[in-house]
């Protein structure tokens, strides 16, 4: 759980559901992109290993406990994702590199010092999550679509959109368990500027905002209302979720309920094309 297994099985089911949605055929771009995610996230959790002694102390014992092993496996599945990434050609080629390159952004220093307090991505509130959303949307929507050399039409933008709200929503319910240590870190979040309570509400209105890319997407005949259905099952189930935002004492597990929407996706997903 702590190595980031779990979320790159997540990485992988998305891709899948992104390829029924799209009508693509089948093609490697799950596995590279589960091999992207487990060396991204594992790479973040080496890095933040410090800090989230504080907010995370089992996650944080575990890196240090098995650091050494975790740079080899890091640095095998990002070169084993970037190499398979290459049969796709140079646009999967370049799909495979973005969420390496944003977490670089996000993460690390790299602002030129202007004598200002924000240096980092990751420390501006709304900016932060939606990069890493960006990231992800840009690369479970278009790497699929890359190996299989197919256009983008108006599906794949509801896709986009779909994985881009989605992703925002992910990365913002975890900054609930991580606010004493975020704020210590100068890291301004939803929940370090507005407080739980008001993050709960924001995190509403993005669902609302899915709903509606969904229904019209199922209204215009984008997607079919079969598949729609799919996606609408996820969404009542992060509303559930986002619901326990500032309620659930167990916040470490709350951090990581918001992800497995997409096992509920994929279940009446696969459900309805076998029906």
């Amino acid at each position: 759980m702590y190595s980031s297994v779990y979320i790159a099985l997540i990485a992988m089911t998305e891709v899948a559901i992104a390829m029924v949605l799209l009508s693509l055929p089948l093609n490697i771009a799950p596995v590279v992109v589960g091999l992207v995610t487990f060396a991204v996230y594992g790479g973040d959790r080496l890095a933040d290993a410090d800090t989230d002694a504080v907010s995370n102390p089992g996650q944080a014992a575990f890196m240090r406990r098995h650091g050494d092993v975790m740079y080899v496996l890091v640095a095998v599945s990002y070169a084993l994702a970037v190499t398979l990434s290459v049969l796709g050609g140079p646009l999967a080629f370049a799909l495979a590199m973005i969420p390496g390159v944003f977490w670089v952004l996000y993460a690390t220093d790299w602002m030129p010092d202007t004598g200002l307090r924000v240096r980092r991505l990751k420390q501006v509130v709304v900016l932060n999550s939606a990069v890493v959303a960006l990231a992800w949307a840009v690369t479970l929507t278009f790497l699929p679509l890359a190996f299989a050399d197919a256009p983008v039409t108006p599906a794949t933008l509801v896709v986009f959109g779909y994985f881009f709200l989605r992703s925002f929503v992910d990365t913002e319910i975890p900054n609930v368990r991580d606010v004493d240590a975020d704020r210590q870190t100068d890291v301004a979040t939803l929940p370090v500027v507005l407080g739980v309570r008001r993050t709960r509400h924001v995190l509403y209105g993005v669902d609302v905002g899915t709903l509606v890319l969904v229904g019209y997407a199922a209204v215009a005949g984008i997607v079919p209302l079969g598949l729609s259905t799919a996606l609408v099952v996820g969404l009542l189930y992060s509303v559930g979720i986002t619901t326990f935002v500032g309620r659930f004492e167990d916040e470490e597990l709350l951090a990581k309920l918001p992800e497995c929407e997409y096992v509920f996706v994929a279940l009446t997903l696969f459900t309805a094309l076998g029906a």
